[in-house]
């Protein structure tokens, strides 16, 4: 059986879109494919208004099924997917904000859109074909919009190339991953990141993201006018002449609440419109609020277009009053307090052991995350009562915040730590995510990690009537609101770390985002400058409450010998030097504790281990057992030296127990291995540098070993005074 399907080909890549196949009930259904990468979406639309809302109630679903991926989870008591991760709701959030503004938002009908992976090949990634396919569902479904949108994911090559839909290898080479999507001419969303790309750069991605957003959203068009479904006429709530009349004449100063909005002072809209429902209990609250909404968004919409003046009295460009406090919380290891107006957000930093990494488990296998962001915004930010926990919101504004303090990381050579930072929202009145930024940058210095450069984030907003348009500097919640875009950039003095675009308008197009892109510019160096003013450059020591690190490289084959059975020496090391010891696969052994003697003594004790006795080198030695023909002296970790008679003085040998403590050099290492030593005393030479004569030490009737027992082996010790970890070497 055929099924109605069309193609796109870009940069030589084909991507497929199908309907019909999968969900028949459904309003709408699309299926996209590229390579072996295959994206269902479908979308259900109700025949009802609901009733009693004031929304469009649009939801949105993208859920990966392990299967896609070949893949059985790892958990040992859940099979069944559960609770979307974390990349789940990031992609969903994406293809909401990318298919959101599209819609009439003064439709009341219940629109739901689930996105799910089918099969995922692990070259080509499903995110931005979950978008693709959305907008197909929707195109070809029987609900009008104004879509279709078109996506794509844009990388950079090395040579500045730009790369369109980037394979996982492509990416990993490149500075910036921007996605981009819209209808055909203009733009609905924006997601980056980047390593210190230009302004210059970042807008011509745009523009390449543009072209290739309308070949996708012009091929979707016409493979709905030839298979999608007749389009309904939406059915809109009748408003009442008569309440905007009413709300209109109890509201006789609508500039002073303005400016009582825009500074979060006085009386303001919501006092005013709840007082107008109790002496107007027939009329429905929520047609009051919607006209009291609406004037209020003129009268601002219009002084600043008209007038060029904002709620708050700023001027266009004008960032509000910052303040700043570090090191404010004596005992964590590093925190910043940023106030922008009245939005004010604490970042706390707390560094870990790499074996606090969290672990990431998904259909792409398992990977590790060292550097974690965490938002919190709790009801009381915004003087609301709220309800506790982490949110969609919370989630996306963490990882945008996290994706532009990354790059600016160390590298874990030097600096081996996991790293938490936490950003509390204590109030709310715009831009949040982008003081998150600034408050991390301004947390993370004050803990002493060495950030390459300082990163700051400011938000841009746009008031269009259609024909001019006016860009403002670090917006305020008010103008968030009733503004047409959020628009959020951060990065350093040199370049872009992170973009997010929000609209809520279709006309959106380059030439306004590259007026923002260089007036966020400005914006980002004034304010990279006030935090310079507070904190110029990393701390340079950490906090005595921080955990000390150090870290070795020990051959891959060695790696077994620290662990010892079962995880037994190891463990011995960690409860003998009060650390945790993280080992890679490649060799690299992390030494984390409080102390930086014990960390130190960690690392010594694990680099004897794995180190071999060199030929002239001298060593602290312990007498670990004693023979008539000399002394068996452990040197390093699993490893001993014989010191015949011959190369120590009478008296000194007569004298010797097991568990003395002697100097000892190292003067030759036979054919097999054994390694033969001649005492050192105080200020002495070596007693007899040459191989003894007559005794056949080193040569063929080589006295036995181990109480007599031919062919022992001379690492294999009992006696006292060794380290107890060295127990566990003798039951290996």
């Amino acid at each position: 059986m055929t099924y109605p399907s069309t193609t796109i080909v870009l940069s030589g890549k084909t991507i497929t879109i199908e309907t019909g196949r999968f969900g028949a009930q459904a309003s709408g259904s699309a299926t996209v494919r590229c390579g072996d990468t295959i994206v269902n979406a479908a979308v259900v639309a109700s025949k009802k208004i609901k009733e009693g809302i004031d929304y469009f109630p649009l939801s949105l679903d993208y859920q990966e099924k392990l299967y896609a991926g070949g893949v059985i989870s790892s958990s040992r008591f859940i099979k069944r997917e559960g609770r979307p991760s974390e990349n789940e709701i990031l992609t969903g959030r994406v293809i909401d904000r990318s298919l959101r503004p599209l819609f009439d938002q003064r439709s009341r009908n219940e629109v739901q859109i689930m996105v799910s992976p089918l099969s995922i090949d692990t070259v080509e990634e499903p995110e931005i074909l979950a978008v693709i396919a959305a907008s197909a569902a929707v195109a070809v479904s029987d609900y009008p919009w104004a879509g279709p949108v078109g996506a794509v994911r844009v990388g950079m090559a090395a040579d500045g190339q730009y790369v369109v839909n980037p394979t996982q290898e492509q990416k990993d080479t490149s500075t910036l991953d921007l996605l981009v999507s819209g209808p055909k001419g203009g733009i609905s969303m924006v997601e980056a990141g980047a390593n210190e790309v230009s302004e210059e750069n970042m807008i011509g991605a745009l523009k390449f993201a543009q072209e290739n957003v309308d070949i996708i959203a012009t091929a979707i068009n016409k493979f709905a006018e030839e298979n999608g479904k007749k389009k309904r006429t939406l059915i809109f709530a009748e408003k009442n002449p008569e309440v905007e009349k009413i709300v209109k004449s109890e509201i006789k100063n609508l500039e002073e609440i303005l400016v009582n909005e825009g500074k979060k002072t006085g009386t303001q809209m919501a006092e005013y419109t709840s007082a107008i429902a109790l002496k107007y209990p027939e009329i429905n609250p929520n047609e009051i609020n919607e006209v009291a909404d609406g004037l209020l968004r003129d009268l601002a919409r219009t002084g600043i277009l008209d007038k060029g003046v904002r709620p708050d009295g700023r001027d266009m460009e004008e960032i509000r009053k910052i303040n700043i406090e570090v090191g404010l919380l004596p005992r964590t290891h590093g925190s910043a307090f940023f106030q922008r107006g009245l939005t004010h957000v604490l970042s706390v930093v707390t560094l870990a052991s790499p074996a606090r990494e969290q672990l990431i488990d998904g259909m792409k296998g398992e990977f590790k995350k060292r550097y974690m962001h965490h938002y919190n915004m709790p009801g009381y930010a915004a003087g609301e009562v709220g309800r506790p926990g982490t949110g969609r919101r919370e989630i996306g504004h963490g990882a945008l915040a996290e994706r532009a303090i990354f790059p600016m990381l160390p590298s874990t050579d030097t600096f081996p730590y996991a790293i938490r930072v936490v950003s509390e929202v204590m109030s709310s009145n715009g831009s949040t995510s982008q003081a998150s930024v600034c408050g991390s940058t301004l947390s993370l210095m004050d803990a002493g990690v060495p950030l390459k450069k300082p990163v700051a984030g400011v938000a841009m907003g746009l008031i269009s009537d259609g024909k001019k348009f006016v860009t403002l500097t670090d917006i305020s919640g008010l103008e968030d609101h009733l503004g047409d875009m959020d628009f959020k950039v951060a990065g350093t003095a040199d370049g872009i770390t992170a973009l997010q675009m929000d609209i809520k308008v279709t006309d959106i197009n380059t030439d306004i985002l590259v007026k923002a892109l260089e007036q966020a510019k400005r914006g980002r160096l004034k304010l990279l400058d006030i935090m310079n003013q507070t904190l110029s450059a990393p701390r340079p020591k950490l906090s005595q409450y921080a955990p000390r690190i150090s870290s070795t490289k020990v051959p891959q084959l060695k790696i077994g010998e620290i662990i010892g059975p079962g995880g037994k020496m190891i463990r011995q090391i960690q409860e003998d030097f009060d650390c945790e010891i993280d080992i890679q696969e490649d060799g690299t052994v992390t030494v984390t504790g409080k102390e930086q003697l014990k960390v130190d003594g960690a690392i010594a004790y694990i680099d004897s281990m794995v180190a071999e006795a060199e030929v002239g080198k001298t060593y602290q030695g312990t007498v670990v057992r004693l023979e008539a023909f000399g002394a068996f002296v452990n040197i390093i970790p699993g490893k001993d030296g014989l010191v015949h008679v011959s190369q120590v003085h009478p008296e000194t040998f007569r004298a010797m127990k097991e568990g003395d403590k002697v100097k000892v050099k190292c003067y030759e290492i036979d054919s097999m291995g054994r390694v033969n030593l001649t005492m050192l005393e105080e200020g002495e030479s070596p007693i007899r540098a040459e191989r003894p004569a007559n005794t056949g030490f080193g040569g063929g009737s080589r006295p036995p070993m181990g109480g007599g027992r031919p062919g022992g082996d001379r690492g294999d010790r009992s006696g006292g005074g060794r380290p107890s970890f060295n127990k566990f070497r003798d039951t290996r």
